[in-house]
């Protein structure tokens, strides 16, 4: 399958509240930040890649990819973060019409992600994919086509909308599953005691 051009988001707009207000995407997971842990995985799946955060983007130091606030103010979730890169996608790569969400804190991403994606749009004929392992779908690990980012702001600017569940039951998607054994792929880390499981998980594959 001949993919089509498809930029990749890094969700970090969240609060981390639950990690003690932590930057969960500069926490050092086998000494390196999980974002690089996630980038590593993603960027070679994709056009390019962009980090979705908020507050001053010099605490990311001298990342290579550019580093975009959510475009609706007061943190409203990652719905924010994926219009973000959908509006930054139109004005700065315009030759682009697909992206790929992934949030920060999933280190073990699938290296199939964007192409199993784009196969569930194509043969569902659907403009939005999201990922599923076991029985739970991962709503903010989905591809999203360019051409909805009117539609997103209106639903969020102007109705209000804060759940990816609620705004994408309005356009209908497909999914793509993976199975969750040996390790879930879409393991994110929200708490201290999953940052130490993903520590082990690290160790884990080291050792295999």
């Amino acid at each position: 399958m001949c993919l089509p051009p498809t930029l990749g988001v890094i969700l970090a707009g969240g609060l981390s509240r639950r990690m003690d207000g932590n930057d969960k995407a500069l926490l050092s997971l086998a000494g390196r930040p999980l974002m690089d842990h996630v980038t590593g995985r993603l960027a070679p799946q994709c056009e390019g890649v962009i980090l979705n955060a908020n507050g001053d983007p010099s605490r990311f130091g001298r990342t290579s990819f550019p580093v975009i606030p959510d475009s609706i103010p007061d943190h409203p979730g990652p719905l924010a973060g994926i219009l973000a890169a959908l509006e930054w996608s139109a004005a700065h790569q315009p030759d682009i019409g697909w992206i790929v969400s992934v949030p920060a804190d999933t280190p073990f991403i699938p290296m199939n992600l964007v192409l199993r994606l784009h196969r569930a749009c194509s043969e569902n004929r659907k403009l939005i994919a999201c990922a599923a392992s076991g029985s739970q779908v991962h709503f903010a690990v989905g591809l999203w086509p360019v051409s909805l980012r009117h539609d997103l702001r209106q639903a969020l600017a102007d109705q209000g909308m804060r759940s990816i569940r609620d705004w994408i039951g309005r356009h209908g998607h497909a999914e793509a599953s993976w199975p969750v054994e040996p390790v879930d792929p879409f393991f994110n880390i929200n708490t201290p005691e999953d940052f130490r499981h993903a520590k082990a998980l690290v160790r884990q594959e080291s050792v295999e």
